[in-house]
């Protein structure tokens, strides 16, 4: 955020001024999460195999994850799939269930638009493990890689994109149904992707580092 203000505002302020502004003003992110990771019985096992992994490109990790996405009456089911190098989301979809049709819907997108990682990781939920799903990975020649029962931390990278979305834009905005959800979200994932900095890219945006390949030139 300081980053942002100083060469996008070109505001004049350090971080421990706008430390201090945000925890005055409560900013924070809290919010609940109900358990989407069921898994599909008797699924095939799939093992973790991003411990350790040194990831140097684009396209060699992607992660996927479910969240919710309360609405003023009800709630929606958001899925996006993101590159891990980059930070760039390749695809995402709402639906207001949790049939599999919207996790391939966001798989096919993203392999369309993208071409195919090398792995794709994800938790242990139905959608994610039930034949249809993993079927599709797997007749793409793609590794299937699935976080250990209960280790969300497995996954941080999607777990750190759905602070983000919540935190600044659904719960700023209060959607009160589906279609004005799914195109605000629209212009969240554009906001993300090619203007927001990230610290842990030198500052760059998710778009300029999967378009370049490369964080530190």
């Amino acid at each position: 955020m300081t980053r942002y203000l100083q060469d996008v505002k070109e505001e004049n302020v350090n971080h421990k001024r706008v430390a201090r502004l945000m925890r005055e003003m409560g900013i924070e992110a809290i919010y609940p999460k109900p358990n989407l990771s069921r898994p599909f019985v008797g699924h095939k096992k799939y093992p973790y195999l991003l411990k350790g992994l040194e990831i140097t490109r684009p396209n060699q990790v992607w992660g996927t994850d479910i969240t919710y996405i309360p609405l003023s009456q009800g709630f929606a089911y958001l899925v996006a799939i993101l590159d891990w190098f980059s930070r760039y989301v390749v695809s995402w979809t709402l639906s207001v269930t949790l049939d599999v049709s919207f996790c391939l819907e966001a798989l096919d997108e993203a392999i369309h638009c993208h071409g195919r990682p090398d792995i794709l990781n994800s938790d242990q939920g139905v959608q994610f493990t039930c034949p249809e799903f993993t079927g599709r990975v797997e007749a793409e020649k793609i590794r299937m890689s699935m976080d250990g029962r209960g280790r969300c931390m497995d996954n941080i990278f999607t777990e750190r994109l759905w602070r983000s979305v919540k935190y600044e834009d659904v719960y700023l905005k209060d959607y009160d149904a589906v279609p004005v959800a799914r195109t605000g979200l629209g212009s969240y994932f554009e906001f993300y992707n090619h203007r927001r900095l990230h610290q842990s890219l030198d500052y760059l945006t998710p778009a300029k580092v999967y378009a370049g390949g490369t964080i530190w030139n």
